[in-house]
This record gives structure tokens, C-alpha cells and sequence, in this order.
């Protein structure tokens, strides 16, 4: 019958390298020998003695890896700082866009925006999932691979903390308001709440399903990149500004120039109130433009005001 240091050795030696076997099991076991003589001679029973020595040499796999120089952790201590960055980083915006995409799709390709909400949530997490999974691996990966890693320098300290002009609670109510308008377009189209001749109609003309509305959803989704890239900045930036005045134009350009051509509400809506085909649709779309022109410049201006303010 095998003693409970023969079972231990075998253990250990299961996981260590062949050729290392022969010097590692035999230097063990003079360890072992050392350790329990040592304890009867003063006066311990030998098998009481043998239990306690092997209870603190411990789990022969981790005395194996001890052995091998093989690390028994999935992110070390050299990589978890980049890693858990990273992580952040992206789990900070791909969920999202994520959980947007796969919600305007399945409310406009697969016509069914009932399921838009349900669809985006999963799409987000099962995005947040993935991407927490293979950002892992890699690293992980890397760690086994003995990947060496930039050296950390002073030139990578952080600026003295400063007074953020972009704080957390407005970032949030910016996503949620531009949430809300991209969803607010295929709501419109499949759950429209005026009905005519027994069909429901949408507000907007179906016919810009065509090429205009994607391109309005699209740069909503691009809004969503500038408010993240807004709060990692803390403050306006010119850069910023930059992309704020394209993104704010490239939406509003197309609305004004669809109110001022008639394009934009749905024409079988228009005949459907008597005020709008009387001219109503004309002041409606007045208003609308002066409404958008106001916001559109107002934005600009606020953006580049807080972008020519000194940083705190």
C-alpha cells in the first residue's frame, strides 16, 4: 500500500516536466524525510508526523507549479493594470452602440419594434460579455506567453485632477435624450398613434426609410461617441467642438431642408388634417426650422464657449 508520501510525490510529480521528474521527486522526498524526522525526534508519532508535514507543504499542484515556474493566476500583477483599463475603456461605449444597433435593426430590417427594447438590452450585454471574455483571453495570453510590456514611465502621469465642465449626471441625460430620439423613429413608423381609412399613420414620410432617415439614425449613433469621448475629456476641447459642428450640421442641414421641401411628414398624414393641408404644414415647418437653426447654433456657440475657457 502506497504511503501518504508516496501518494503526495506522484501528485506532485503528475504536472512537473519529464525530464525533471527524477530530480524534483527525489529531492521531495529527502525534503519530506528531513521534515518528519525532525518531528519524531521529539517525540511525535511518525504518522501524525508525516500528516502535518505534507498539510504544510500543502496542494501538490501548487507545489508543482512552484517546481515548474508556472503561474497559477489568470491576469498577474504586470497586466491587470492595462487590462482592467482597457476593459473599462471599451465597456464603456461598445455595449451601447451595440445594444443601439441591434435595437434599430430588429425594429427596422426584421419590422418588429415591439422587440427593439429587449433586442438592444441583449445586444448590449451580450456585447459587454464578449467583449469582457476576449479582452480576457488575450491577456491571459499573453501572461502564459511571458509577453513583455512597456515599461512604465513618468511621462505617463496623469494631469493634477481639474474641474470637469462635463460631469457624469449631464453625459447621462445626453445619452438618454439621444436614446430616446433613435428610438423614436421606427416607433413612429410602426407604432404610430393617428390612424386614417383604418390604417395607422406615421409621422414621418416611409419613403425616407429609403436613404435619409439611416443617415439621421447614423449620426445619432455618432453622437453617442462624442458624449462618451466628452466625459473621458472632462472639459470641451477643440477637437471636440470640431466634430460636434459636423455631426450638429450633417443632422440638421438634411431636417431644415426636408421641412422647407415638403419631404418630411408623412403626406398621407397632412391629408388627414384639414389645418395642415390649409397651410398648417407650411407654419409647422417654419417653426420646426427655426426651432432646429436655434438649437443648432445655440450648441455651437455654448460648445465653443466652454472650449475657449481656460482648464481649472
Amino acid at each position: 500500500m502506497n504511503s501518504l508520501t508516496d501518494r503526495y510525490v506522484a501528485a506532485t510529480l503528475r504536472t512537473v516536466p519529464a525530464p525533471r521528474r527524477e530530480e524534483i521527486g527525489s529531492e521531495l522526498r529527502a525534503s519530506i524525510a528531513d521534515m518528519i524526522d525532525g518531528r519524531t525526534g521529539v517525540g511525535q508519532d511518525a504518522d501524525t508526523a508525516e500528516r502535518e508535514v505534507l498539510t504544510e507543504l500543502g496542494n501538490p499542484d501548487q507545489l508543482a507549479a512552484r517546481y515548474a515556474d508556472r503561474r497559477l493566476q489568470l491576469i498577474g500583477p504586470r497586466y491587470f493594470l492595462v487590462w482592467w483599463r482597457l476593459l473599462r475603456l471599451l465597456l464603456t461605449f461598445v455595449p451601447a452602440v451595440a445594444g443601439v444597433v441591434s435595437g434599430v435593426v430588429k425594429a427596422t430590417v426584421d419590422h418588429d419594434p415591439g422587440a427593439a427594447i429587449g433586442a438592444g438590452v441583449a445586444g448590449a450585454l451580450q456585447a459587454a460579455v464578449q467583449t469582457a471574455f476576449w479582452i480576457t483571453l488575450v491577456f491571459a495570453v499573453a501572461e502564459r506567453t511571458d509577453t513583455k510590456l512597456p515599461a512604465w514611465n513618468v511621462d505617463q502621469l496623469p494631469e493634477a485632477p481639474r474641474e470637469r465642465q462635463v460631469t457624469l449626471v449631464d453625459s447621462c441625460a445626453s445619452i438618454v435624450f439621444l436614446l430616446l430620439t433613435i428610438a423614436f423613429f421606427p416607433w413612429q413608423h410602426f407604432q404610430p398613434w393617428v390612424t386614417g381609412d383604418g390604417s395607422r399613420l406615421p409621422m414621418i414620410d416611409p419613403a425616407l426609410w429609403s436613404f435619409w432617415l439611416p443617415v439621421l439614425l447614423a449620426v445619432l449613433v455618432a453622437d453617442l461617441g462624442l458624449e462618451v469621448a466628452k466625459y473621458r475629456s472632462g472639459r470641451w476641447t477643440w477637437p471636440l467642438v470640431a466634430v460636434k459642428a459636423v455631426l450638429d450640421l450633417a443632422f440638421a442641414v438634411p431636417v431644415v431642408w426636408l421641412l422647407l421641401t415638403d419631404r418630411l411628414l408623412n403626406p398621407d398624414l397632412v391629408q388627414r388634417f384639414e389645418w395642415l393641408r390649409e397651410g398648417g404644414v407650411d407654419d409647422v415647418a417654419r417653426v420646426a426650422v427655426v426651432v432646429t437653426a436655434g438649437i443648432t447654433v445655440w450648441g455651437l456657440v455654448d460648445s465653443a464657449a466652454k472650449a475657449r475657457r481656460p482648464a481649472a
